[in-house]
């Protein structure tokens, strides 16, 4: 019913950027929260950064000052800057949206995922 899918990822030399995006799309009546989540290797998935539909924004003290999340509502679409990347920042990064369906029922949903390599 609603799918979401992740782009932008890849590898970046340490202190370079990449932008995510993620899309929503189904049959979506609202969408809330927003999310961003990582998950490196052998590690829990943790949250990155967070978005609410009226941008009351949070962000993890490990990325404070270097990502930037925002969100378009007309388009059903969350990003993330990210800027001064860190090796310890490769991770598969998913987005999260908090959805209102077609059947006035609320879920939480996960995208597929993207790759983030920090490498020289």
């Amino acid at each position: 019913q609603v799918q979401l899918v992740e782009s932008g990822g890849g590898l970046v030399q340490p202190g370079g950027s990449l932008r995510l995006s993620c899309a929503a799309s189904g049959t979506i009546v609202s969408i809330y929260t927003m999310d961003w989540y990582r998950q490196a290797p052998g590690k829990q998935r943790v949250l990155v950064a967070s978005i609410t539909r009226d941008i009351n924004i949070y962000y993890a003290d490990y990325v404070k000052g270097r990502f930037t999340i925002s969100r378009d509502n007309a388009k059903n679409t969350v990003y993330l800057q990210m800027n001064s990347l860190k090796p310890e920042d490769t991770a598969v990064y998913y987005c999260r949206a908090q959805v209102m369906i077609a059947t006035m029922k609320t879920d939480s949903y996960w995208g597929q995922g993207t790759q983030v390599t920090v490498s020289s």
